[in-house]
This record gives structure tokens, C-alpha cells and sequence, in this order.
């Protein structure tokens, strides 16, 4: 999808989601055809023509000020993820993707002595980078695949395993293709994600879903639950940083609570 077309598909699936009432306004007219707020609303708030706003729905004009996109994120409501997720719709192009992302050594270190905690590093597209011993033994076999397979969407999405391993798997998966989202709001002409997205959609209708619906709004981090084979039900608190040196590289890590049965359980994955 060009950048026209998905800043037009973004500001219509954002002002679906609100009423007249979230702005105050009285909703008269009688009953609406389709949910959410009228473009001529939308327009009003923010202060532009209606017209000017069709044109960006309908991607006939990218030629937006910083001004006009932060009166339609307050509008619309925008988080900050997902006003910065406009802004970067709007440019005139997106940032190409490196073919080839590298861990710096000084960080596969960290992982190494990372022992008690399950990490990983996930860069574009949410290919899984670097991992250690725990991520492993928790989420999947990562050494063991193919290097195409080591994609923690496809792998939530493809791979049964996987999907069992996550009670919450429709939160865990659903947030996966809101940080797809944002990656491909960046990187527009990255023809391996457009690729994975045709693969996941034609395969998943759930993906196919939550895709069109442009989930982007998910905080860093929480708690995760994982169920393990031998271990059972691990109930973990995770957090996801992005690297400095490189922001396409997120790293990942989860940790138990201390005396915790999880954090027993963890421990004892590392036993020989």
C-alpha cells in the first residue's frame, strides 16, 4: 500500500472510532450509516475545509503542514505513538530498510549474562536478531530455524507451538501487529515486510483484521503470561527498549517476580 493510501485507510480507521460525544458535539441528524465521526466534523475541529479533508482521505493531497496533522491527531485523538505514526505517514518517504541488521557484539555479551531472564533482540519487521539460553527454551527453538522463520509474528501467527505457549495469545498477537504497523509507517518500501504481510493476511484471518484495523497504541511493557510445557503457567513482567545505536533493534526482556514459583521455574530451565 503506498503512503497515500495508508495515511488515507489510518485517518478514516481513527475517526471510525469516535463519536460526536467524545467531541462534544451534539449528534443530530438521526441515525448514521457507518460509525464514528463525519469527515465534516473531523474537518471543523481541526479547522480546515472539509473538502481539504476528503482530499487526504482519499490520498489526492500529501502536502500537509506539521500544524494541520497535530490539530487532526488532538482531534482524532491520537496517543503519541500514534501521532508520531502520522507525522511519518505524511512524509514524503519513508526511510528504506537496511537489508541486513547486525547485533553489536557488546550486546550479545549482555545477552550471554543475561542468565535468570529471558531476552531477545527483535529488530525490523519483528525478526528475531539475538536471543539467550531462557528465550529459547521459553518461546521457541530460535538456532533451530531457518533464518526466514525467525519473525516473532509469523511465529505467533504460523506456528502452533508458539500460539499455545501465550494464554493470552490474541493480546500478545494483536500487539505484535500494532508494532508491525508502526514499522511499516517508517520503512514504506521494504518489499520483505510486504511480503510477510501477504503471507500472514492470506494465511490469517485474525492478522488480516487486526492489519486493516491499524492497531499502533500499546505501552513498552506489562506482564506476560507463558505457558510451558513442563513448567506450567509463568506469569512474568516484561519490558521492551529500544537500542540508541540502532532504534530498528528493540531488546526484550522478561523477568520474574523474586521468591516467585515463576521465578523458580526459570531457574530451573537452566539445569543441564
Amino acid at each position: 500500500m503506498d503512503r497515500r493510501t495508508e495515511l488515507g485507510a489510518f485517518l478514516h480507521a481513527r475517526r471510525a472510532r469516535l463519536s460526536p460525544a467524545d467531541l462534544g458535539l451534539d449528534a443530530a441528524g438521526g441515525r448514521r450509516r457507518v460509525p464514528g465521526l463525519r469527515r465534516s466534523e473531523v474537518a471543523a475541529e481541526a479547522g480546515i475545509s472539509a473538502d481539504y479533508y476528503a482530499r487526504l482521505e482519499q490520498g489526492r493531497d500529501l502536502n500537509v503542514s506539521e500544524e494541520v496533522l497535530d490539530g487532526l491527531a488532538r482531534v482524532l485523538r491520537l496517543s503519541e505513538v500514534e501521532r508520531r505514526h502520522l507525522h511519518e505517514l505524511a512524509r514524503p518517504g519513508g526511510a528504506r530498510a537496511p537489508e541486513v541488521q547486525l547485533v553489536r557484539p557488546q550486546l550479545l555479551q549482555v545477552l550471554e549474562t543475561m542468565e535468570a531472564a529471558p531476552a531477545l533482540v527483535l529488530g525490523r519487521r519483528l525478526d528475531v536478531l539475538a536471543w539467550n539460553r531462557l528465550a529459547t527454551r521459553l518461546v521457541a527453538d530460535f538456532p533451530l530455524l531457518a533464518p526466514g522463520e525467525r519473525n516473532m509474528v509469523r511465529l505467533l501467527f504460523l506456528d502452533p507451538d508458539v500460539r499455545r505457549a501465550f494464554p493470552d495469545w490474541s493480546r500478545v498477537a494483536r500487539r505484535a501487529v500494532g508494532d508491525l504497523r508502526l514499522d511499516a509507517g517508517r520503512h514504506r518500501d521494504d518489499p520483505r515486510l510486504a511480503h510477510l504481510v501477504g503471507e500472514l493476511s492470506l494465511a490469517s484471518a485474525e492478522f488480516s483484521r487486526w492489519w486493516a484495523e491499524r492497531p499502533t497504541d500499546e505501552p513498552p511493557g506489562g506482564t506476560l503470561r507463558v505457558r510451558h510445557p513442563e513448567a506450567g503457567e509463568l506469569v512474568l513482567g516484561y519490558e521492551a527498549m529500544h537500542l540508541a545505536v540502532d532504534p530498528d533493534q528493540t531488546l526484550v526482556v522478561c523477568a520474574a517476580d523474586r521468591g516467585s514459583a515463576a521465578e523458580a521455574a526459570l531457574r530451573a530451565m537452566l539445569d543441564p
